[in-house]
C-alpha cells in the first residue's frame, strides 16, 4: 500500500450519542448513532456486546473510519466503520482518543 493509498481513509473522531441492541444481526450487536461533528450523525454496526453495555457507551468518544461506502447489515444501513483492537476470543476494545476532541476531528 502506498502513502496516497493510506491518505484516501478518512478517519474521525466522533461521539456516541445512541446505542441499541440489533437483534436482527448474526453476532450479538449494537446499532450505534455517532455524532461527527460537521460531518453530521452517522450510524453503524458494531460487534462490541461482550466488553460494553449500551450505556458506557453513550457520550464515549471512538476513531472510525467515514468514508467507505455504505454496507447494509440486515435490515440496517451502516456508514461509517467503528475501529477497535482484537483483543482475548477477538473481543473488540474500541479506540478513542486519550483527550477529549472536538467531534470529526481527523486522525493523521
Amino acid at each position: 500500500m502506498s502513502w496516497q493509498d493510506f491518505e484516501k481513509v478518512d478517519m474521525r473522531i466522533g461521539t456516541i450519542i445512541s446505542a441499541n441492541d440489533f437483534p436482527k444481526a448474526r453476532n450479538p450487536t449494537y446499532q450505534l448513532e455517532i455524532d461527527f461533528g460537521p460531518l453530521g450523525i452517522k450510524k453503524s454496526s458494531a460487534q462490541i456486546t461482550s466488553l460494553y453495555s449500551k450505556e458506557e457507551l453513550i457520550g464515549k468518544q471512538i476513531m472510525a473510519v467515514v468514508n467507505f461506502p455504505k454496507k447494509q447489515i440486515a435490515t440496517f444501513m451502516s456508514e461509517c466503520l467503528v475501529m477497535g483492537v482484537y483483543g482475548n476470543n477477538n473481543d473488540v476494545i474500541l479506540l478513542n482518543p486519550e483527550r477529549k476532541v472536538e467531534n470529526g476531528s481527523k486522525i493523521g
